[in-house]
């Protein structure tokens, strides 16, 4: 992170149990002031959770919270004027316009008239929806619902922002036009907390990143040392009727040193430090009887560093992605 840079959120040892469950177990990190910091994991990880302690939605069992300098472990409420929150489920209201909804939000945070006027109508101009300003909320697209959230966290100008799945379930036009907006905020300075399962999003938006699973951090590191160490290697997919363990031990005698691993759904994946020739992985397979459907390469991606730290697969977060109806 860099001794460099203060530090804008501080998280020790943080732990949430609901009726037995543990939700958040002993969770810590940092976020430096200005950075982009992503929550990374699977529904049900515990991202939620976290953001909702960090903001004041739920109380931890146990762990320490400062946000700018500010001790929130025994008060959540006491940074409020520091941070914007954009929950994963919109909090305005359906019966209010575009409009009154910022200026709403605008006035709990103490903003004159004024000002939160003035600053309702840029936001509701650089969102794209100055012509909907006077609909009501409840008649949005989830795009335009979605945008408006986003602006609403933004309306008091805050220096940390807190957002959870920011994109999941929009359009994809969308979706790019509120990556856009969040790289705006991280040039103009202000500390951004994102919670994601889409791991493209995370590679793309984020400087440092936190691999969450089943309420435990597995990883915490910046983007570019968790690629180190793929940087140089081949990696390719193969498609197989039969791709189970007793088939990658006989192609790894075959093909020394090719790294061979069985995925679920009749996957085969081959890793290399050298590039990888299909021709004789496809010859070796079908003279065993093993059809082979498709061969691809992998771009050397967080995915893949993803799938290694914490052993869950890439198609499990995909399938979550599709039931979202955020498609990228």
């Amino acid at each position: 992170m860099g001794s460099d840079r203060d530090l804008a959120v501080e998280v020790g040892g943080l732990t949430k149990r609901y009726d037995g469950l543990t939700a958040v177990d002993g969770v810590s990190f940092s976020i430096a002031t200005g950075e982009v910091f992503g929550l990374l994991g699977p529904n049900g990880a515990g991202k939620t959770t976290t953001i909702n302690i960090l903001t004041g939605l739920a109380r931890p069992d146990s762990g320490a919270i400062h946000i700018g300098g500010v001790d929130c472990t025994s008060n959540p409420k006491a940074a409020q004027h520091l941070t914007g929150v954009v929950p994963d489920e919109s909090n305005l209201y359906p019966e209010l316009t575009g409009f009154d909804n910022l200026t709403f939000c605008a006035a709990l945070y103490g903003m004159r008239k004024a000002a939160r006027e003035t600053r309702a109508r840029e936001l509701l101009s650089a969102f794209g929806l100055t012509d909907a300003a006077n609909r009501k909320f409840g008649g949005y697209s989830k795009g335009m619902k979605r945008k408006l959230t986003i602006a609403a966290g933004i309306i008091h100008q805050p220096s940390i922002l807190f957002l959870d799945e920011p994109t999941t379930g929009i359009d994809v036009a969308t979706a790019r036009q509120i990556r856009q907006l969040i790289a705006d905020l991280h040039r103009s300075g202000t500390t951004i907390l994102l919670t994601t399962h889409y791991i493209e999003e995370a590679e793309r938006l984020c400087e440092r990143i936190a691999f969450l699973v089943s309420g435990r951090i597995v990883r915490n590191d910046t983007v570019a040392d968790l690629m180190q160490p793929i940087k140089g290697r081949h990696m390719m997919l193969l498609s197989v009727s039969d791709g189970g363990p007793p088939l990658c031990e006989g192609l790894a005698a075959a093909f020394h040193p090719l790294d061979f691993q069985a995925l679920p759904g009749g996957l085969v994946r081959v890793e290399s430090s050298q590039p990888i020739r299909v021709g004789p992985l496809v010859r070796f397979l079908e003279d065993r009887g093993v059809e082979v459907s498709e061969a691809r390469k992998l771009r050397p991606s967080l995915e893949e560093v993803f799938v290694q730290v914490t052993g869950l697969e890439a198609e499990a977060m995909r399938k979550e992605k599709e039931k979202a109806g955020g498609g990228r």
